[in-house]
């Protein structure tokens, strides 16, 4: 199974992206309920896997930071559902 995607709060991020829409941290954070460490510390794992781009840019001068799921992010995804289910299908008899 990929370790990057193990963590309920990066499988949470992954799946907030898989409509394919840039999300911003703000709406990450609500959907997350975590803190903004916590998040910017699993945002980065996701980024340095590939599985996320980040883009940063002002709003009414304001930083602003977008993320969005990447091929190879829903691809890892695809197959770490895949992988998932398999365990549990031969678990579960």
């Amino acid at each position: 199974m990929d370790e990057v995607l193990l963590s309920k709060i990066r499988l949470g991020v992954i799946a907030q992206l898989l409509s394919g829409q840039w999300l911003t941290f703000s709406e990450l954070l609500r959907s997350t309920q975590t803190t903004n460490g916590n998040l910017g510390a699993h945002l980065a794992k996701l980024v340095d896997a590939g599985y996320v781009v980040e883009e940063k840019s002002f709003v009414k001068r304001r930083p602003q930071t977008r993320y969005r799921l990447t091929e190879k992010g829903r691809a890892a995804f695809a197959d770490h559902v895949r992988q998932m289910q398999a365990l549990l299908g031969g678990a579960l008899g």
